[in-house]
């Protein structure tokens, strides 16, 4: 049991330190930061009509090019759409005996409010018994979840797999824990308020089965059965519209890095060991996943199965989510730019961009929009002569582009995200989405503070809030498709 704790904790960073966010800054990227901040602030006080005009422009440049990109991943995801699919009839017809087992890793940590609902999943999967290897993931001192678990007889259904209470507390700590005993030819995770399509490990053998050799996991789409539950709840449900429908697939169209989702991802389980498993110490281990997964040479695809999770419906809960989501964005871009020449050798100049566009730009986009915000509602008030010198012609007329650019592409997504939903209310978020926008600014600052101070703390999002407020994904159906 010490061997595998140890292997689950430290496995990476002892296989490939260079890869691994168990130290977030090395002392030369902490070296390079200060030292560049330093000289800009030199530079600023000494010559600042010069340095601040310029740093605006690059900042500029930047945001452009991020929003560029994006409107790319929308036209190649609407154009040449890349997902896998797999008919229910088909995903039937296919003979048990050519199925191959699988693993379903569950990792629950203080979520026994919830438990019940994947367990109902589990008992719907239409997938032969004697192949399914179901591993329930339980921290050793919660207890809470323990209990409930045993109480449901989760144990008919799964191996309660008890993970020992060790730093750091992370669910990609709990995943390195199960795979070391998973049985499967493919490896899946389910967290426990999901409610994945029946059908979907099926589809995923099937499809991965059939991919070339260089395809070492299958992308399910995410989606939310408690929409309409408030207006935080249609945003999400909004996002994940985009970023599993258009922007993902956009990226693995491009065969560009893509970062994971936390959920219903489908591993080879040979590759996923090859490639290190999780890092324990990144609290976006999905993300960081796939784009390590893209530097060995493999590929990412989408497959058409859905799996419904509880969006947030709390303001607070929700900030401590997206504020994890932001920093382990930043931690995955940190640790692999941490050899910029070796990453770019590896997935090539348009990679490279794309990784840096996509995963940099995305914490980035939500920290620098208030800078913008604040300028703009500053100069329409009282019109301060800094502006002025701070955006000389070109750089103003470049800020302008993007200011219409960005705000006219992101509404629009979000609109038609909406006109194409089933729940009409979502249409009135969709209207407000500058409000949401705020929120991911807010969530972003602290990213960054969290970042600094507290990079390994997995700050836990609490689920079973819809079912608290009345809701629950009987009531909801599938709507969030």
């Amino acid at each position: 049991m010490e061997r595998r704790l140890h292997l689950a904790i430290h496995g990476l960073s002892e296989r490939a330190p260079m890869l691994s966010a168990e130290r977030t800054f090395l002392p030369r990227q902490t070296v390079a930061i200060v030292g560049t901040l330093v000289l800009l602030v030199v530079l600023a006080v000494l010559w600042p009509w010069i340095t601040l005009p310029a740093l605006v422009g690059l900042t500029v440049v930047v945001y452009l090019s991020t929003i560029v990109f994006r409107v790319s991943l929308l036209y190649h995801a609407v154009r040449h759409p890349s997902i896998e699919i797999i008919s229910d009839a088909e995903a039937r017809a296919t003979p048990d005996a050519a199925l191959p087992v699988y693993t379903v890793l569950i990792p629950c940590y203080r979520e026994a409010e919830v438990l019940e609902q994947i367990l109902v999943g589990l008992e719907q999967i239409e997938y032969p018994r004697d192949r399914l290897d179901i591993k329930l993931l339980l921290e050793e001192d919660d207890v809470d979840t323990i209990e409930a678990a045993r109480a449901l007889g989760a144990d008919r259904l799964c191996e309660l797999v008890v993970v020992p209470a060790a730093e750091p507390r992370t669910k990609p700590k709990a995943l390195n824990y199960g795979l070391q005993s998973a049985r499967g030819l493919y490896v899946t995770i389910f967290d426990a308020e999901d409610r994945p399509d029946p059908l979907q490990l099926r589809k995923a053998a099937i499809a991965l089965q059939r991919a070339p050799a260089d395809v070492a996991c299958l992308q399910a789409e995410l989606a939310y059965w408690n929409a309409d539950q408030n207006i935080i709840t249609r945003w999400f449900t909004l996002e994940y519209e985009l970023w599993f429908r258009q922007f993902l697939p956009g990226l693995s169209r491009m065969e560009a890095p893509l970062p994971l989702g936390g959920t219903s991802n489908h591993f080879s389980r040979e590759v996923l060991v090859r490639a290190g498993a999780w890092d324990p110490y990144n609290v976006t281990e999905d993300a960081d996943l796939g784009v390590r997964l893209h530097r060995l040479g493999y590929r990412t695809g989408m497959l058409g199965s859905v799996t419904y999770e509880e969006a947030n419906s709390d303001f607070v809960n929700w900030v401590k989510q997206r504020s994890r989501w932001y920093k382990g964005y930043l931690q995955t871009w940190l640790v692999h730019m941490r050899q910029p020449v070796q990453l770019l050798r590896e997935v090539g100049l348009r990679g490279f961009l794309r990784f840096n566009l996509f995963v940099g730009g995305t914490p980035a986009l939500a920290l620098l929009n208030p800078v913008f915000w604040g300028l703009t509602i500053l100069w329409f008030l009282l019109k301060p002569a800094f502006i002025l010198e701070l955006l000389p012609a070109p750089v103003y007329y470049s800020s302008l582009l993007a200011w219409l650019l960005g705000n006219f592409f992101f509404l629009y997504t979000f609109v038609v995200a909406a006109y194409h939903h089933p729940e009409r209310r979502v249409f009135t978020a969709a209207l407000l989405a500058p409000l949401y926008w705020v929120a991911m600014s807010l969530a972003a600052a602290k990213a960054f503070l969290q970042l600094v101070f507290t990079p390994q703390y997995w700050e836990k999002t609490q689920h079973g809030l819809a079912k608290a407020a009345g809701t629950s994904p009987e009531a909801e159906g599938s709507g969030a498709g």
